[in-house]
């Protein structure tokens, strides 16, 4: 999956600094972003206001998902769980 959605995903529980969006998507995808991934993800997810920095907590700077990333993420993913139903529904049982 796309990192900017993994990161919508984490953020969709609530804001987090970088060290903690690394370990949720860990956790909940199983696959690990680099600093520079993440940060770039971030970045380009910020410039298109899907998320939105906080003031920073000691040296560690927070983010949240904005209404509109939760509407973006929202549309992803349903179309994510359609395809997937879809594909799984066609391969049937002997596949799975």
């Amino acid at each position: 999956m796309e990192p900017g959605m993994l990161i919508l995903a984490s953020l969709a529980a609530g804001p987090k600094h970088g060290y903690a969006l690394i370990k949720d998507i860990e956790e909940i995808a199983g696959t690990t972003l680099g600093p520079g991934t993440l940060y770039g993800a971030l970045g380009r997810l910020e410039a298109q206001g899907l998320v939105e920095p906080l003031p920073a907590e000691d040296r560690r700077r927070p983010y949240r998902i904005t209404a509109a990333g939760a509407e973006a993420a929202r549309t992803y993913l349903e179309h994510v769980r359609t395809v997937a139903t879809a594909g799984l529904r066609r391969l049937g049982p002997a596949h799975a």
